[in-house]
């Protein structure tokens, strides 16, 4: 068997603080410190923190991530240690025991991931987190109890010169795109009692997700041109939907694809799909009434052909998710619809339900619109009363 360590491991120095009654006793501050060394493996499945010892940090260090050497001679001079690095999958094997390690380490390998985003990507996803009872718990659910809890934010605006330097610049006459603008605020009441008209629904899509146009270098190598910018004109950004209430289509799981402007079912969620909205949204109930949502997944190979390891390419994608957000909110606004987006989400529930590999495509927000209800039942910021007092009847 060869052997070599994975591509991407991060070691990092974590302290634990506990009560110690007889620190206490004693006299002193009665917390014990504990300093355990973690290693850091995106490519790793379920857990991506492992607690390794100073032997295993030091046989980490010597192994190349690059060459495959011979099992044999380190077997003989650290073989519990290194049974343990190729149990965890921190070092990979050529042989079939190892497979499933090498597997996706080849597979990061082979996306061209820059190392820090990797990692960075797979320790931020959640999996059954429920944010809303955290922050009521918190006492974290409104404005008023967030400073009560934390104090005051920092300033409102940045003053980068004295008020008597600032050169002062007309307030211009509201035309109708500010007014739409205006109209533009992030709905946490939906009307799920009502359903979408198919054709809003299509139109929603047609203009936020489909493809305009077609630039063929070769058959296999084309790019898309969409109403939304996106970082190398690459359009990484894939479309899975979550379907509530649509005139003329099930509810269910959806993949949209771009080019054929048509939806490919999918399996329903196992837990049904009421209960799947609520846990992929985090359990952020006034958004999971929305009649579509759509969570916004990246094809990161598609990006990263371009970007190799690129320190900005993961940056990239993350404004392509809000480039795509924002069109779909002034597109809903304008037929009168309301919308959201949110980053609060359980990744992990998510890419079980639709079949993803987070390193292949991870979903990064989910964005949905839908029916405004006729009353505010949970609070949303419209300060300048564009909304709310202003709401057209649905006809």
């Amino acid at each position: 068997m060869r052997i070599r360590r994975c591509a991407v491991v991060y070691l990092e120095p974590r302290e634990d603080a506990g009560f110690a009654l007889a620190s206490l006793l004693a006299g002193q501050a009665g917390i014990q410190r504990r300093l355990r060394w973690l290693a850091l493996a995106p490519h790793l499945q379920g857990e991506i923190e492992i607690e390794i010892d100073a032997d295993e940090r030091e046989l980490l260090g010597q192994l190349s991530p690059g060459a495959w050497v011979e099992a044999e001679p380190w077997q003989a001079q650290h073989g519990p240690v290194l049974a343990r690095l190729l149990d965890s999958g921190l070092v990979t094997g050529d042989d079939e025991r190892h497979a499933g390690h090498r597997e996706r380490d080849e597979a990061l390998r082979a996306a061209h991931w820059w190392p820090p985003a990797a990692l960075a990507h797979r320790l931020a996803r959640w999996q059954g987190l429920d944010s809303a009872a955290a922050m009521d718990a918190s006492e974290l659910s409104t404005a008023a109890d967030i400073r009560r809890q934390l104090g005051p934010p920092p300033a409102h605006t940045v003053e980068r010169a004295q008020p008597s330097q600032r050169l002062p610049l007309p307030r211009l006459p509201d035309g109708e795109f500010e007014r739409l603008l205006a109209r533009r605020a992030t709905c946490r009441n939906f009307d799920p009692a009502r359903a979408l008209p198919y054709d809003l629904f299509v139109r929603m899509l047609q203009r936020v997700f489909a493809a305009q146009a077609q630039v063929r270098i070769q058959d296999d190598t084309i790019f898309l041109k969409k109403h939304t910018p996106s970082g190398g004109g690459l359009h990484a950004t894939e479309a899975y939907l979550i379907v509530r209430n649509v005139e003329g289509v099930a509810p269910g799981l959806y993949h949209y694809h771009p080019t054929d402007h048509a939806l490919e079912p999918m399996a329903p969620p196992a837990m049904g799909l009421a209960q799947f909205a609520s846990r992929a949204l985090a359990g952020q109930h006034w958004f999971a009434d929305a009649h579509a949502m759509t969570v916004l997944t990246p094809r990161y190979a598609r990006s990263f052909w371009k970007y190799r390891r690129h320190a900005k390419a993961y940056r990239a994608l993350v404004l392509d998710s809000g480039h795509l957000s924002q069109t779909l909110y002034l597109s809903a606004t304008e037929l009168g619809l309301g919308a959201f987006v949110t980053s609060a989400i359980n990744e992990i529930d998510i890419e079980q339900a639709f079949g993803l590999d987070p390193l292949v495509e991870g979903p990064l927000a989910i964005c949905g619109f839908g029916w405004r209800g006729e009353h505010m039942r949970t609070s949303e910021f419209d300060p300048t009363e564009e909304v709310w007092n202003k709401k057209p009847k649905n006809p």
